[in-house]
């Protein structure tokens, strides 16, 4: 694995004086030297007038990864103006936070029902020899495994639990574990192109067209049994507290079918749907 590292490179410049110096001295070489000293100079000339050739300018969040005949030989991330050998060739690689939004993809859930879902991954790169020599293309590789990942992810996870205690944690009630999980996931796909994963998280989730009606009436129906039970179990602490209370104070004193009557009665009273009409009862409870 090919890992960064830091190019042989000058201060821009500081190496224009230096060159500008010496082909002023190549120059006056070449008009005033004995014939020997002038081919030497002649020489000298040429190759300082290669050397202009050597700057190159670094942007703010931008590498420059340097190669010599195929070999790699050093990044450069210093902004501002720089030189190096004329020789080496120099691709640019930005070090900018870039933004990947996937397209919205049909997968199907651990429960087998199909969903659309899609997301968004914030990255950056930060090894540039990485990226420009293990992968072939890193912009390409970054969408196509973050898609990858997100596929994944949905296939192994169910798009809600339906009140299933034992179904962990789902796609649309756990939004930061899942946004947790699609990062570490997308980070272990894109570490080998030096690639740091910000954020990655999910930007539409929804239940496929073909299945979207049925599971909305499951999901109200589950509503309504939640609310139901919830009912029931308020009502039959209502109908415990009343008898505790009424045995307690010692206001009444009930056998077992005038209480299974009582707590019948309580129940369709605080369960049913309509207002319950009262009726007084003016003779004996035992009649």
């Amino acid at each position: 694995m090919i890992e960064e590292k830091q190019a042989s490179t000058f201060n821009g410049y500081m190496t224009i004086v230096v060159l500008f110096v010496l082909q002023i001295i190549m120059v006056l070489g070449i008009a005033s030297a004995p014939p020997m000293l002038k081919v030497i100079c002649g020489i000298g000339g040429i190759l300082v007038f290669i050397c202009w050739f050597g700057f190159f300018m670094v942007a703010p969040n931008q590498g420059r990864v340097m190669q010599l005949f195929g070999q790699y030989v050093g990044s450069e991330r210093q902004a501002g103006l720089r030189w190096a050998n004329p020789l080496y060739m120099k691709a640019k690689v930005s070090l900018r936070v870039r933004n990947f939004e996937s397209g919205t993809l049909k997968v199907n859930d651990s429960n087998g029902n199909p969903v659309d879902i899609a997301a968004v991954v914030v990255w950056k790169v930060v090894d540039t020899a990485e990226a420009l020599f293990e992968v072939d293309d890193y912009e390409n590789f970054v969408q196509i495994q973050s898609e990858a990942a997100l596929r994944n992810l949905a296939t192994t996870h169910p798009y809600d639990s339906h009140d299933d205690e034992d179904a962990g944690f789902c796609l649309r009630s756990n939004p930061e574990e899942v946004a947790e999980l699609l990062k570490k996931e997308v980070q272990n796909r894109l570490s080998k192109a030096g690639v740091e994963v910000i954020e990655a998280r999910i930007s539409h989730l929804a239940y496929s067209p073909e299945i979207a009606s049925a599971m909305l009436q499951r999901q109200q129906a589950s509503a309504i049994v939640a609310a139901r039970k919830k009912i029931v179990e308020g009502a039959v602490g209502m109908v415990e507290l009343a008898l505790e209370s009424l045995a307690e104070k010692n206001v009444v004193q009930l056998d077992e079918e005038r209480k299974a009557a009582m707590v019948s009665n309580l129940l369709v009273v605080l369960c049913g749907e309509s207002a319950a009409t009262p009726i007084v009862n003016t003779g004996s409870l035992y009649t």
